[in-house]
């Protein structure tokens, strides 16, 4: 037997795809929605979640349900580890910026090769889209390697840290693995999430000449608001320019 809730949230998604209700338009309280179709406001949240995780519908903390208008998309530039000049420089975009010094764990110390419980540097970085999160960065870095100012939230620190790129000096060698998840719980709420939405996962490790690891960055962005763009150049043999 077909659940309510299924019948609610086709109700909606038809009022939404049609234009009824209207893209950044904030539905009625889950209480008036739920005494509308004569259902609990467990079954209504219910019909409400399923929205969210197909991407039609986002709910804000403390304002409400909103549908979800038309995103324009991030451009991650792989390579250069940073986001497409374009993009961070859009008058709808901002970044909130969180930093701090924390001790290393299990997993820090392994991708940045430092002892347990060194002293890093943890930058927080959340990007919008007007009020809509669209990308999430954590940057950590060895505290005797961070730049001058960076916890300070210096003019040149936040430029680079609004293109999400490296604050350490220019590495040697970025190295960046790329994949498609789920979103942890973290990330699902700091992005406003459904829990059937994936969200693409960049790990990028910078390093010096002599290899050691000067700077790690986690990056999530949601799954249907970026494109990355990897290019490879290729490697001429000197050997065969000179023959």
């Amino acid at each position: 037997m077909r659940s309510r809730h299924h019948d609610i949230a086709d109700d909606l998604r038809q009022q939404i795809t049609t234009g009824r209700i209207r893209p950044s338009e904030r539905l009625p309280s889950e209480a008036d929605l739920a005494d509308q179709y004569k259902v609990s406001t467990v079954t209504l949240r219910r019909a409400l979640a399923a929205l969210q995780g197909e991407g039609l519908v986002e709910k804000v903390h403390g304002k409400g349900n909103f549908v979800r208008g038309p995103h324009r998309k991030i451009l991650y530039v792989g390579g250069w580890g940073t986001l497409d000049p374009r993009t961070a420089a859009e008058p709808a975009s901002r970044v909130t910026v969180r930093s701090n010094i924390v001790q290393a764990q299990a997993h820090l110390m392994t991708l940045l090769k430092v002892p347990l419980g060194s002293p890093i540097v943890e930058i927080t970085c959340i990007s919008h889209e007007g009020e809509s999160p669209c990308g999430l960065a954590r940057i950590y870095m060895p505290r005797d390697l961070a730049p001058a100012g960076v916890l300070e939230d210096s003019s040149t620190c936040r430029d680079a840290v609004t293109r999400f790129a490296a604050l350490t000096p220019p590495p040697a060698a970025l190295r960046e693995a790329v994949c498609a998840r789920p979103p942890t719980p973290d990330e699902a709420s700091t992005l406003r999430l459904g829990p059937a939405s994936a969200v693409l996962s960049i790990t990028r490790i910078a390093t010096d000449s002599t290899g050691r690891v000067t700077e790690v960055t986690l990056l999530a962005f949601p799954g249907d608001r970026v494109d990355a763009v990897f290019t490879t150049h290729r490697v001429t043999d000197e050997r065969q320019t000179q023959g």
